[in-house]
């Protein structure tokens, strides 16, 4: 296991300073680029699964639909896009969360999840986990079992992991880094 944590970590690049100073931006596009990574990362957030009924993958916008299609693939789930406001266009539902900056609002189709449908959420990185929280609030909203959450890169330190398993759902993430 330390092998494979160690190679997903080379595959992220650390851009200094991006969106704004003092933040070093975890950039996964480098892991997805590199075809030994991605499919590690996907193997290994799949794995607890494998050979379970997990009947829809709920990715949130944009790198969570990513690995999120790559994981209900493996799963022989489907997939539910979870995305900003006004970007999807059949009948949705909606949840307000909090930013740094004031609120936003994410929406999923209303008939994405069914009612007692076994669901897991997936994006790239969990740091402060308002989006996450939201996602997983809005998925038990219209009545989905949310499994779980899982995400490549945790951000310890900024709490959103714990967040989520205070809401009663397990998390499983890949790779730590330290800071923001």
């Amino acid at each position: 296991m330390a092998s494979m944590t160690f190679d997903l970590e080379a595959a992220i690049r650390t851009i200094e300073d991006y969106p704004k100073d003092g933040i070093q931006f975890r950039d996964i596009t480098t892991l997805l680029g590199n075809p030994s990574a991605f499919r590690r990362a996907v193997d290994e957030l799949v794995h607890p699964w494998a050979g379970s009924k997990i009947d829809k993958v709920a990715g949130i916008e944009a790198r969570g639909f990513i690995i999120g299609g790559a994981v209900a693939h493996q799963l022989s789930a489907g997939f539910v896009p979870i995305r900003k406001r006004g970007k999807l266009p059949h009948e949705t539902v909606r949840v307000a969360y909090s930013l740094e900056y004031g609120l936003d609002e994410m929406e999923m189709h209303r008939d994405g999840i069914s009612p007692g449908e076994k669901a897991i959420l997936v994006d790239d990185l969990i740091a402060t986990g308002g989006t996450a929280e939201a996602a997983v609030k809005l998925m038990k909203e219209i009545g989905a079992e949310v499994v779980a959450a899982v995400f490549v890169i945790d951000l310890p330190e900024l709490g959103g992991a714990k967040k989520i398993e205070d809401l009663g759902v397990p998390v499983r993430t890949l790779v730590e880094f330290a800071g923001h």
